[in-house]
């Protein structure tokens, strides 16, 4: 795909808008063209060959989403090089110790990345941002614009870029390096091979199906790439939830990816939606799938899928409201995709566009998910919880995800079930729920509201429930059990 969207970019009406930026009133502005596009990445090609870079060698990314970012995506795979993402909500010992497994020949990071590597480094990790001082990992150039202090620039080159062939591996040659959360003494670094990238590629195409010159709305590669290869103009979403309304109201985009934190933020700033809206990377339950038809969408589609392999299952809003049987339906495995469990209930998945392997260890032909699930007799997954979720309380396994989506009411932005360590009883835990409110919402009301749930979770009826914040973390924004648990306790202890 990536090869046939090179071309299309020059080929297939050069003129038309490929990447648009938003105002803050939430107009749209062109902020690079097809053809211009397909100049940049092979200015890059060149100026990448000229600095050594060829076939099999690695480069590490440290840029945001734009146009500089997807003219290096399409530079280096022309060049058969290896991307890796440096993402700075990973922590910066988590990438310092796997890179230590794959040095970059090369690290290209705008300014922002920089700071955050460098000067702005205490203000940074206020929002949960890091990178390892940049220089460490290899030679540094500044892709885009330069702030002062920052390393030289790498500017599109004159001269012509090499032929695609020139040397590129083929199959199943190393594409990119994705990084999972983990702990410093194991993070997980996920390899994607250019085959296995470009069959996940063509599922989301088949999924999605984006029209020519339609207008996707969404951040993440594996949405802009199969967009901008059908000929559609991609959008990047505003930061601001207001924004992102009157940016969507603007648009009417025919597809909009955004993560369940983004539409819940957009939904609280009153945004319409259009078209099809597809959400992941996080939980998405049934309720809030809903909230957004009720918004205006034609359709609310929630995505299961991994760092490992993207996209695994999809379901829509009306088939997921419809499964009553406990636990969370993510839907039906994609084309391609395969199931199974082990003995514990572990979901394991495999596919196409599954990874390679982990970095520094050998191929594994199943991925284990970390999800505890079920499958029904038709195939589809249901989820039920994480395994490491699991709460232990008067000798019973209680799993969180089997209960939770019991108490996403319509008033409930998210909850979670976590548990807390019962006093003086080792290995014995509280189960708590905390309940985070939608705005607005009168806490007694919906207290009265839970009582109904709440007496029909039997044995596993949570032993407090508290209002508040849920905590997110990493790069999806998931709920943070961690540290759901440890605010839980100390409003117990309170």
């Amino acid at each position: 795909m990536l090869d046939r969207l090179h071309h299309a970019l020059r080929t297939d009406h050069p003129e038309r808008p490929a990447v648009l930026r938003h105002t803050r009133t939430g107009a749209a502005e062109v902020r690079i063209r097809r053809g211009d596009l397909a100049d940049l990445a092979d200015g890059y090609a060149a100026a990448l060959h000229a600095r050594g870079l060829t076939p099999g060698t690695t480069l590490g990314v440290a840029v945001r989403p734009g146009p500089r970012a997807l003219a290096v995506l399409l530079a280096a795979h022309r060049l058969g090089v290896r991307i890796a993402v440096l993402d700075p909500t990973a922590g910066p010992d988590v990438l310092a110790a796997r890179l230590a497994l794959a040095r970059p020949d090369l690290v290209l990071a705008d300014a922002a990345a920089q700071a955050v590597a460098g000067w702005a480094r205490q203000l940074a990790r206020r929002a949960d941002l890091a990178l390892p001082p940049l220089t460490a990992l290899g030679p540094v150039a500044t892709l885009g614009r330069r702030w002062p202090g920052c390393a030289p620039a790498l500017g599109p080159a004159g001269r012509p870029a090499p032929p695609p062939a020139a040397g590129r591996p083929e199959g199943d040659g190393d594409a990119v390096i994705v990084f999972t959360s983990g702990t410093t003494a194991r993070p997980r670094a996920v390899v994607h091979t250019r085959e296995g990238l470009a069959a996940g590629l063509r599922t989301v195409t088949e999924l999605v199906d984006p029209r020519p010159g339609s207008t996707v709305l969404g951040g993440t590669f594996f949405v802009l790439l199969p967009a901008l290869a059908a000929g559609a103009a991609v959008a990047l979403p505003a930061r601001s939830p207001r924004t992102l309304a009157r940016q969507l109201a603007r648009l009417a985009p025919a597809q909009t990816y955004l993560t369940p934190p983004q539409l819940r933020a957009a939904l609280a700033a009153g945004a319409r939606f259009t078209g099809r809206v597809w959400t992941g990377s996080a939980p998405a339950d049934a309720a809030l799938l809903r909230r957004v038809k009720q918004a205006g969408a034609d359709q609310a589609w929630g995505v299961y899928a991994l760092t490992e392999l993207f996209p695994a299952a999809a379901v829509e809003e009306t088939e997921k409201s419809a499964h009553t049987g406990p636990g969370d339906l993510v839907g039906a495995p994609l084309p391609g995709v395969r199931t199974d469990l082990t003995e514990e209930g572990e979901l394991l998945v495999t596919g196409p566009g599954a990874r390679h392997r982990h970095l520094g260890e050998e191929p594994e032909p199943w991925i284990r998910t970390g999800d505890r699930a079920a499958l029904t007799p038709d195939g589809r997954i249901v989820l039920a919880g994480r395994l490491k979720d699991m709460v232990l309380r008067r000798a019973e396994n209680i799993y969180p995800g089997l209960y939770e989506p019991a108490l996403h009411l319509p008033d409930v932005e998210l909850a979670v079930l976590v548990g807390v360590p019962r006093s003086g009883e080792p290995g014995e835990e509280l189960l708590v729920a905390l309940v985070q409110p939608r705005p607005g919402t009168d806490p007694h009301r919906l207290r009265t509201a839970l009582q109904g749930p709440l007496d029909r979770m039997g044995s596993a009826r949570p032993d407090a429930v508290l209002f508040g914040e849920v905590p997110l973390a990493g790069r999806s924004r998931k709920p943070d059990r961690a540290a759901a648990a440890a605010h839980c306790a100390r409003e117990l202890a309170g």
